[in-house]
């Protein structure tokens, strides 16, 4: 897709100006970003203790995860390397449920969005739920044609209509760049409904860890605007608070495989374009700042008890409960970040994919 490849080429240029104001301009901001943890470990503290039995015997170190995975914390000076191997991934879609890939007009002085539409249908069409997915990433990493595959069989297993977002990335820009994106992306979905043989009044919003993140702040957009409605927001340990890992510390089994602190602090400052757990940021990009969440879609909520971000979607829920918002909460005991992807073929990670695929169904046809 020539406007994609465009962007990523327009985004390797700028990359290095960029990072100035995520990790070099100053003493103070580097020093914000890479704090080490306060919290001291208790005697004798395995983090390994601390993960699912089923995952025990397959992890024997935290270093064998990351040589697993080819890497520790992600950094200014090894983002582009990992984006590199983003661009080299090959694209192979399903042949069925059929994937368009579409420019469509951003907000108004935005550039235009990227997106993948998946199993539409047409004006003559039973008029179907529709899902805006946002990937992962960080804010700083990913692209949409890493989720099309996985969104292709949500797509057929619910017979919906899915809406796949090639929102801009930080810190080439900043927030409120790729919610802009995304919510041109909602608007362009709502107002061709009817052509696409979409219900408009059953779109929900979705993304895993930083597309977690992404889909909670356009749902509050999408509530601050009146503009249009959202039936529900499904967030897979999402990313949505800056504060975590930077002024706000955790025990070290929580972030201590995969994303850790020191990722988190540099995808937070990239996104803000100011130092994560800073005493104000700007509003709509931080929803665990979101003062009033009151009036946002029903929520859905599921991570691993061990995640980085497992408290902050713990207290993020009960603030929605708390809201009058209807919410479900699912922890799953001792899987950290993404762990269903790393061990796909455990047991509880199929029980993750399996509650996870349950709850899309109720969100889009309840």
């Amino acid at each position: 897709m020539q406007a994609v490849t465009d962007w990523r080429q327009r985004a390797a240029v700028m990359l290095v100006t960029a990072m100035a104001v995520v990790g070099c301009s100053s003493t103070q901001q580097t020093q914000a970003i890479n704090a080490p943890p306060s919290i001291d470990a208790p005697a004798q503290m395995n983090v390994l203790d601390y993960l699912h039995p089923e995952l025990k015997p397959l992890l024997t170190s935290r270093q064998q995860l990351v040589d697993m995975l080819g890497f520790d914390s992600f950094s200014p000076e090894n983002l582009m390397t990992f984006r590199q191997k983003d661009q080299s991934k090959p694209y192979r879609p399903l042949a069925s449920p059929a994937v368009s890939e579409l420019t469509i007009a951003g907000l108004a002085g935005e550039p235009e969005v990227p997106i993948f539409l998946i199993n539409a249908g047409n004006a003559d069409s039973a008029k179907r739920p529709a899902i805006v997915y946002l990937h992962g990433g960080g804010y700083i990493l990913g692209t949409a044609k890493d989720s099309v595959v996985a969104m292709q069989k949500v797509a057929e297993e619910h017979d919906c209509v899915v809406v796949v977002v090639e929102y801009r990335l930080a810190p080439e820009t900043p927030f409120p760049g790729a919610l802009h994106d995304n919510y041109a992306a909602l608007q362009w979905l709502y107002a061709n409904a009817d052509a696409l043989g979409v219900n408009p009044q059953q779109l929900v919003i979705m993304g895993q860890s930083a597309g977690g993140g992404h889909a909670a702040m356009l749902a509050i957009a999408a509530r601050d605007k009146g503009e249009i409605p959202v039936k529900a927001q499904i967030l897979v340990y999402p990313m949505l608070d800056d504060r975590t890992g930077s002024s706000v510390q955790l025990p070290p089994w929580f972030g201590a495989f995969l994303w850790t602190p020191e990722s988190n602090r540099f995808g937070w400052s990239a996104l803000l374009g100011q130092p994560a757990g800073s005493v104000s940021v700007p509003y709509g990009a931080v929803p665990a700042r979101i003062e009033n969440l009151s009036g946002l879609a029903p929520a859905y909520i599921q991570v691993g008890s061990i995640d980085l971000f497992a408290p902050e979607d713990i207290t993020y829920a009960q603030r929605l409960v708390e809201a009058g918002v209807p919410t479900e909460l699912n922890v799953l005991p001792g899987l950290f970040h993404a762990a269903e992807h790393v061990f796909s073929d455990t047991q509880v990670s199929k029980q993750f994919k399996q509650q996870l695929d349950a709850a899309i169904g109720r969100a889009l046809r309840e």
